[in-house]
């Protein structure tokens, strides 16, 4: 009898996972599960500790689910990725292993770890791995030339016709294996710090996450473009933390998206298009991943943004992270992260914003920091939004559109719902004043227990713009001296923060 092992790593699911499917198809052959828990591996790169509890309890959901089809799913916890390979290829030889089955990952490390373990198996098990993870895989969606995309819009066209011509069908759960209910192992406490997250806003499971799904496709989407940028509003999905540790596929998103909206494609003005859209950068930063390895590497895309000279200032970062910068959108959207794990996509624009452009930190500063935080936590997704939104990323919003947090609170939060929600100290200061509450406390005496503007926006408007300019001018000059930008520029963050590659 054969024996398929199907190795779990960021596809906590039985529904459409492809790995999964595959290792079932002979109904003859023993199929076993496993998941291994790298916790160093997991501190190197900052994992939230609510996402380490979020991953603890789906596993668990996965581990039933498994045994509700007479599959064993055997748990493992060593340090890192080398570690785990290891450890991989002895128990593959234990069980008497044929087929080792998984779902690829697109990080430099994950690749790395992959091929070592394919190498070290050769000859003895057949490594199977599937694109399982993006709705097309990486290197399907090219230009004329056979090269990745480097601006998004032409990437989206080409990926829309691209996957109109490509199976994206869900595939359903395996039916329940013809053999002897399997024993229940005991899932170790993760040697992992952890935070439990909110059951009523993330409840564990498939089919928890699937429910979401299927309400808002059905009740929520019609409205999305409307409320999507309105965080004091319900409007998004709230399915991104189930997509990052694989509990849904975005296939499924796709799948249900159409089922409630036929026409989502042809209709590309309408919510439904807004929504799938999102799934499609989702891909577009993956894609990126494996097409320049050095996005892996805490390198900024744009070569010459190298030579920005980021600001040192340890008290005006730890204000940021606390929420005490004195610009109430910023300082709201920062609580609500720390105290809850998740913050909106346009709180993420305005705070990655303000840490960069106002407060001239270096943007790898603040991607930690939300990795170190968020339930969501996506290393593809969290990269390609902070190099955005800090100018140095592919298809970057311009050095010089530097958003005013003042005026994105005004835009985004007229009243100062969401602001008051998150800065009970504001409570009483009026919806005029709401976004400069300081006028306010000036004009009436008042005192504040509030701190004022770190910063003045318009000098480090100012400033930010020199110092960009400075940089490109630099970068220019190495060039006309037939200067490698690579040799010579390497960056500060970059020398002294030695984390390991993604």
């Amino acid at each position: 009898m054969a024996t398929h092992l199907v190795w779990f790593r960021n596809d906590l699911r039985v529904t459409d996972n492809r790995a999964l499917h595959a290792a079932c198809e002979d109904p003859e052959a023993r199929v076993l599960a496993l998941f291994i828990a790298t916790p160093a591996q997991w501190a190197s790169h900052s994992m939230a500790p609510r996402q380490a509890a979020f991953i603890r309890q789906n596993l668990a959901a996965l581990q039933a689910s498994l045994a509700a089809r007479h599959i064993e799913l055997f748990y493992h916890q060593c340090p890192d990725f080398t570690d785990s390979a290891l450890w991989l290829v002895e128990f593959c030889h234990a069980q008497r292993v044929d087929q080792l089955f998984y779902n690829r990952q697109y990080e430099l490390n994950e690749r790395r770890r992959d091929a070592a373990l394919e190498k070290a198996l050769a000859g003895t098990v057949l490594c199977r791995s599937f694109d399982d993870s993006l709705l097309l895989p990486p290197g399907s969606v090219v230009n004329g030339q056979g090269e990745m995309y480097k601006i998004y819009t032409p990437f989206r066209k080409a990926f829309v016709r691209r996957l109109t011509e490509s199976d994206t069908r869900s595939l359903p759960a395996p039916k329940p294996r013809h053999t002897d209910e399997v024993a229940r192992h005991r899932l170790t406490p993760f040697d992992y710090p952890q935070q439990e997250p909110d059951g009523e806003l993330y409840p564990a499971g498939e089919e928890a996450a699937l429910a979401q799904l299927r309400r808002f496709c059905r009740e929520q989407v019609e409205d999305y473009s409307r409320q999507r940028d309105q965080p004091a509003l319900e409007g998004t999905s709230r399915l991104s933390a189930y997509l990052a540790i694989g509990v849904l596929s975005p296939r499924q998103c796709f799948n249900r998206l159409r089922t409630e909206c036929p026409q989502m494609l042809e209709q590309q003005e309408g919510s439904a298009f807004g929504w799938f859209n999102e799934l499609v950068w989702r891909d577009f930063y993956r894609h990126l991943l494996v097409a320049w390895p050095m996005l892996n590497k805490h390198q900024p895309f744009v070569p010459w943004t190298k030579f920005v000279p980021w600001r040192r200032d340890e008290a005006a970062f730890e204000a940021w992270k606390r929420g005490q910068t004195g610009y109430p959108i910023v300082d709201a959207a920062m609580r609500q992260m720390n105290q809850t794990g998740w913050m909106h996509n346009r709180l993420r624009m305005i705070t990655a914003s303000y840490l960069v452009k106002d407060l001239l930190i270096d943007w790898r500063e603040g991607e930690r920091y939300f990795m170190s935080q968020l339930i969501d936590g996506d290393y593809a997704a969290n990269n390609g939004g902070w190099q955005w939104a800090a100018s140095t990323g592919t298809d970057a919003v311009p050095y010089f559109r530097i958003f005013n947090p003042t005026t994105q609170g005004e835009r985004y939060d007229k009243q100062g719902a969401f602001i008051r929600r998150w800065l009970p100290e504001l409570a009483a200061v009026p919806d005029k004043f709401i976004h400069q509450p300081h006028r306010w406390a000036e004009q009436h005496q008042h005192v504040l227990d509030y701190p004022a503007p770190q910063v003045d926006h318009a000098d480090a408007r100012r400033d930010t713009l020199a110092a960009f300019e400075d940089a490109r001018r630099h970068a220019q000059r190495l060039e006309d001296d037939g200067l490698s930008e690579d040799r010579q520029g390497a960056g500060r963050w970059a020398e002294e923060n030695t984390g390991q590659p993604y």
